[in-house]
C-alpha cells in the first residue's frame, strides 16, 4: 500500500515540475526576448540585472569551495572578471551578432539534449556530468551550425555556410566546456543548482553557464584584437 501511495504521489509531483519549468521558461523568453527587441536602456538594465544575479550565485558558490578569505577573494575578482566581460559583450554586440551567439547556444543544448538521450553512448566526463556524452556534443555542434546557417535567410547580412559549420562546433564545444565548468563548481560546493531564483530550472547562472563561456572567449578575442 505505501508503494502505491507512494507511485501515486510521484506522478502529480513530476507534472507540477514539468509545468513549473515550461512556465519558467516562457517567461524567461519572453522577457529575455522583449529586452532584446526593445534595446538600449531595457536591454543594459536586463543584462547587468542577470549579471548581477549571476555574480552573486557565483560568489555562494566560491564561499562554499574556498577555505580561506583570499582564496575566496581569488574567486570573487575571477568572477567579476569572468561575468563581467561577458556582459560587457551582450551590451557590445548589438543586433545580429547577439542573435546569432544566443541562438547558437540555445540551439547547442537542445541539440545536445536530444542527441544524448537518443544516441546515449560514452560518457564525456561522468565525475563532473554524469549525463553529458560524446553523442550530445555532436549533437550540439550540429545544432549550433543550422542555427548559425538559417540566420542568412533572416537578415540581409548573413554569413555564409561555411563560417557557419566553422564558428557552430566551436561555438557549442565552448558552451559545453561553460557548461561543464559550473558543473564542476557545483560539485566542488556539494550543491545541485546554483540558486532557486526560477522555477524548475534552479539559479541564474545555471541557465546562462554556456552562453558566458560564449560570450567571455568572444571578449578575449576582442580585446586581443584590439592591440
Amino acid at each position: 500500500m505505501a508503494a502505491a501511495e507512494g507511485e501515486g504521489s510521484a506522478a502529480p509531483k513530476k507534472n507540477s515540475d514539468l509545468k513549473a519549468r515550461t512556465l519558467s521558461a516562457i517567461v524567461m523568453v519572453a522577457v529575455a526576448g522583449g529586452a532584446l527587441w526593445l534595446g538600449g536602456l531595457p536591454w543594459m538594465v536586463f543584462v547587468l540585472l542577470v549579471a548581477t544575479g549571476v555574480l552573486w550565485e557565483w560568489s555562494k558558490l566560491s564561499r562554499a569551495i574556498a577555505a580561506s578569505w583570499w582564496a575566496r577573494l581569488i574567486w570573487l575578482v575571477a568572477g567579476v572578471v569572468y561575468v563581467g566581460l561577458a556582459a560587457e559583450m551582450l551590451i557590445v554586440l548589438r543586433g545580429l551578432p547577439v542573435v546569432a551567439v544566443i541562438l547558437s547556444v540555445v540551439a547547442t543544448d537542445i541539440g545536445a539534449y536530444f542527441c544524448g538521450r537518443t544516441f546515449g553512448g560514452p560518457k564525456i566526463a561522468p565525475s563532473i556530468s554524469p549525463s553529458k556524452t560524446w553523442s550530445g556534443l555532436v549533437g550540439g555542434m550540429l545544432g549550433a551550425s543550422l542555427a548559425l546557417a538559417g540566420l542568412p535567410r533572416l537578415a540581409t547580412d548573413g554569413a555564409t555556410i561555411e563560417i557557419a559549420f566553422t564558428f557552430g562546433p566551436l561555438i557549442a564545444i565552448i558552451a559545453q566546456t561553460g557548461d561543464f565548468f559550473e558543473s564542476w563548481m557545483k560539485r566542488r560546493a556539494g550543491v545541485k543548482d546554483s540558486g532557486h531564483l526560477i522555477p524548475g530550472h534552479g539559479g541564474l547562472f545555471d541557465r546562462v553557464d554556456g552562453l558566458l563561456a560564449v560570450l567571455f572567449v568572444a571578449g578575449i578575442f576582442g580585446a586581443i584584437g584590439r592591440f
